[in-house]
């Protein structure tokens, strides 16, 4: 009978830098999780923080495919009534570009403390300036 794979507190996690330009969203938003998550690494544990950081440069670059980019909305509630906003993909590219990319790897990252822990990892820029220069991030593979 095979044992359980527990990481030790001393996981060796690193920088990763993904450049977003002509990258489409859901494409990439998969690979992020996946580096956050740790699936890339032979001591991957679910539940355990293996994963790398991660830092998106030309995050206001990405593509998206169909008629997406008109048709999808964001959408929040400020709990008052009728305080329901919205606000396309178009127009969250454009002030935010950072929130598209972060929606869509939370969407795909575990719904609970682990996965707001894990996107506390996850740095966004929408041009190709980062302050993460020091932590000398590796490009991803």
């Amino acid at each position: 009978m095979d044992k359980t794979f527990v990481p030790k507190l001393d996981v060796e996690r690193s920088w990763v830098l993904v450049d977003a330009n002509e990258q489409t969203l859901g494409r990439i938003a998969t690979q992020i999780s996946a580096v956050l998550l740790g699936k890339h690494k032979p001591t991957f544990t679910p539940g355990a923080l293996t994963g790398d950081w991660v830092v998106v440069v030309n995050a206001a670059k990405i593509v998206v495919t169909g008629n997406r980019l008109n048709e999808k909305f964001y959408y929040h509630h400020s709990n008052f009534p009728g305080g329901l906003k919205s606000i396309s993909l178009r127009d969250q590219l454009q002030k935010h570009p950072d929130r598209v990319i972060r929606a869509a790897v939370w969407g795909m990252l575990p719904h609970n403390r682990y996965g707001r822990r894990l996107l506390k990892n996850l740095h966004i820029y929408a041009g190709t300036e980062h302050p993460h220069q020091a932590q000398n991030p590796k490009p991803l593979a």
